[in-house]
């Protein structure tokens, strides 16, 4: 199948319908995803949020100001398909439950789309995967997220595990300082010399 034609496809999926009008939102499905041939940066993230869900654009939050601040680039460049893949783990804001929590990526929409969508993405130099829903996907691994950001290096230059950028995880970023004092720096020069050339 042509990109063109899945994603057409993925605009149009209504698998978890009945499961968002179940949640405390009753919100319809909105897939957003920013993807293009070409990309050699993936950002994959764990599910849009009620903002992102809004505007059709993901990261239009401060968890996306903040990524970008650890990525080291402005919003053109992240916004630049021809450079940036943005494809989160589902396509869709799952909702909140009853306590106004998020809810986790519904599994079913990384099963239908997520291999797909990737055969599309052949020239990915780099890939940061936000969050623990990422990480075990693309590394199939069950560590948590501060395992497996720690170990950081087994991965790269290839491969980033970042924890989510929401403001939830200012403590755990004051509790482990190493990451900003040596991943960010690492992943800032990979992403200059992948995004120059």
């Amino acid at each position: 199948m042509d990109f063109d034609a899945l994603s057409r496809d993925i605009t149009a999926c209504r698998l978890c319908a009945d499961r968002f009008a179940a949640t405390r939102t009753r919100h319809a499905p909105r897939p957003v995803f920013w993807v293009r041939p070409g990309a050699r940066v993936l950002v994959a993230g764990q599910a849009p949020g009620l903002r992102v869900h809004q505007s059709g654009r993901p990261f239009t939050d401060p968890s996306g100001d903040r990524l970008r601040d650890w990525m080291g680039i402005d919003e053109a460049t992240f916004y630049d398909r021809e450079r940036v893949a943005i494809l989160p783990m589902a396509l869709c804001f799952p909702g909140y439950d009853a306590k106004g929590a998020d809810l986790p990526p519904p599994p079913v929409c990384a099963a239908t789309w997520r291999a797909r969508v990737l055969e599309h993405l052949p020239d990915l130099k780099v890939t940061l995967l936000v969050g623990g829903a990422a990480q075990r996907w693309h590394l199939g691994t069950r560590a948590g997220v501060t395992e497996t950001v720690s170990a950081w290096r087994d991965h790269a230059p290839e491969v980033f595990p970042l924890p989510h950028p929401s403001w939830r995880n200012t403590a755990w970023l004051k509790a482990n300082p190493w990451m900003e004092a040596e991943l960010i720096p690492a992943l800032r020069a990979r992403l200059e010399e992948v995004l120059q050339t």
